[in-house]
């Protein structure tokens, strides 16, 4: 089990971060990488949920609310997501986060078939219909939200998307408040294929990713992990900063080795199957772990500059450390103790 923290929200105990460091080998691997939903690493109970909170809730909520209010169609995008995949996505959503966090969530049902969904953390009661529309939401968000899926956001630390399958792939809603470097309004409508089109060595991957989007709806659930590194620990990496922050503050990939700081950024993906909607519910939820604890890790600290090392330039530019990577494994690998004489 993990252990809780001495941070309370109203007599409630939240635990603190959970860790993840999904570097298995001393070299660079793009794989698809699914593992059953519940695969222990490390974190106890924390690896069987879906939505995971912590100590850092109230981060992650201030960031997505500063995403929602600079511009909400920046982070946020529908295409085809039909009223019956709505009330399917927003009633799992629901019963899951009261289910998995009973502490901080609770379902009341309501007369007429709805529910209304009550967040301690957020201090707010979200009310639905029987189709699980929002009809109400006692908040005092700004700008206030605009639908069902957009309330269950902003009561978790994840991002969320939603795969479809008709006679086609297609990207049909996505709330991403928290992206690595690419854009809602880009990917929102597009298949699998063409979401991951500008990761080098992909084409192994989209190749199969009828077979993956499948065992994504009719299998699983499933969870996967990716990595990069970033100079800051923001979680809004948009490719397009906000109007206030300089485009070389806003993007995270500026090391200075006179003053560096590093943090290996690990996105834990769940995706959960709808076979009935022939979709798929994905999670992405952003972890930051301090390169320098790495560094005091000999295992870890191998794995990982194996993995920048073994990079195509492709992969490095993708990744934005290009220009750093000589800099960035110079400092990773500490000083050798010298040897008396």
């Amino acid at each position: 089990m993990t252990s809780y923290c001495p941070h309370r929200r109203d007599g409630q105990f939240i635990p603190p971060e959970v860790c993840y460091f999904p570097l298995d080998r001393r070299r660079f691997e793009l794989k698809a990488g699914l593992y059953v939903l519940g695969t222990d690493f490390g974190n106890g109970e924390a690896d069987t949920k879906v939505f995971q909170i912590d100590a850092s809730f109230d981060r992650y909520r201030r960031s997505k609310l500063r995403a929602r209010s600079e511009r909400l169609s920046k982070y946020y995008q529908l295409h085809q997501y039909t009223a019956a995949v709505a009330q399917q996505i927003a009633r799992f959503i629901a019963y899951r986060l009261a289910q998995e966090h009973a502490g901080y969530f609770s379902v009341e049902q309501r007369t007429r078939g709805g529910i209304v969904l009550d967040c301690v953390l957020t201090r707010e009661a979200l009310v639905f219909g029987a189709d699980m529309q929002l009809i109400e939401a006692k908040s005092q968000v700004d700008p206030p939200y605009v639908s069902s899926l957009d309330a269950l956001a902003c009561q978790m630390q994840e991002d969320l998307a939603v795969l479809r399958v008709g006679d086609r792939q297609w990207l049909s809603a996505v709330h991403l408040c928290f992206p690595n470097h690419w854009a809602a309004e880009e990917k929102i409508g597009r298949n699998f294929a063409e979401i991951h089109n500008p990761v080098p060595g992909i084409e192994k991957i989209s190749a199969r990713a009828g077979a993956l989007v499948d065992a994504m709806i009719y299998k699983g659930p499933y969870v996967r992990f990716a990595w990069g590194l970033s100079t800051d620990t923001h979680l809004n990496h948009h490719p397009q900063p906000r109007p206030d922050v300089p485009q070389h503050a806003w993007q995270g990939r500026t090391f200075n080795p006179a003053r560096p700081q590093l943090w290996l950024r690990v996105e834990r993906q769940t995706s959960w199957g709808f076979p009935q909607i022939a979709a798929t519910l994905f999670t992405i939820r952003t972890y930051f772990t301090d390169c320098q604890k790495i560094r005091q890790d000999s295992s870890k600290l191998a794995r990982l500059t194996g993995a920048i090392e073994s990079m195509t330039p492709q992969t490095l530019r993708y990744k934005g450390i290009a220009d750093a990577k000589s800099e960035i494994l110079r400092w990773l690998r500490p000083p050798e103790a010298s040897t008396p004489k």
